[in-house]
């Protein structure tokens, strides 16, 4: 008898929770359907009609000027050729690598572009912020990498080592020049490397 008493005192609590939750959820979709019955209202009380604003369309197609560009380096005369489809344009005097870190030969592709580059000493890891003493200069156009280590075309403080193989890999030109080729190269520019 005991347990009859217990078993119907657990009805009621249930019973009372279940009817309330129900008048609570009825009370919620009553609101939730006047909410949008007064955003409908107040959209329909506009007097006047607003035209669509067209959607931002970002430019896909290249820059005239970098279309069909194509970079060939001649490391044996240490000079940089520029060429729009067969048609050349310029060509610029370089550093290429010393010997054992040779400016590496073959077919590249850009893969890295910096403005006002900041470069990590790689025997000492200080950090030279970008500026006049900066060994990059002032614009830096990667080419190839493994790992962590990358190979680009960059300025440099160092006008003097421009025609000669004194390098760590990397292809040095005259701050003004590297300006110039930045301008003219995109990601994906064609880079090829000759003896």
């Amino acid at each position: 008898m005991q347990i009859k008493i217990i078993k119907n005192s657990l009805y009621f609590p249930t019973g009372l929770s279940i009817i309330f939750g129900a008048i609570g959820l009825f009370f919620w979709i009553q609101s939730q359907h006047k909410a949008k019955v007064t955003v409908v209202q107040s959209a329909d009380s506009r007097k006047t009609i607003e035209k669509p604003v067209p959607p931002k369309v970002k430019l896909t197609t290249p820059i005239a000027s970098k279309q069909h560009i194509r970079l060939v380096l001649k490391r044996s005369t240490r000079q940089l050729y520029v060429y729009k489809g067969d048609n050349f344009q310029a060509s610029y005097p370089v550093a290429v690598g010393k010997s054992g870190l040779e400016t590496p030969l073959g077919k590249f592709k850009v893969i890295e572009m910096l403005k006002n580059p900041d470069w990590t000493n790689p025997k000492t890891g200080k950090l030279v912020p970008p500026g006049a003493n900066n060994p990059l200069g002032e614009r830096w156009i990667a080419f190839w990498n493994v790992g962590r280590e990358y190979i680009g075309f960059h300025g440099t403080p160092d006008r003097s080592s421009i025609g000669k193989a004194v390098s760590g890999g990397c292809v040095r030109m005259y701050n003004e020049n590297v300006l110039e080729l930045y301008e003219m190269v995109k990601l994906g520019t064609p880079v090829l490397v000759e003896p």
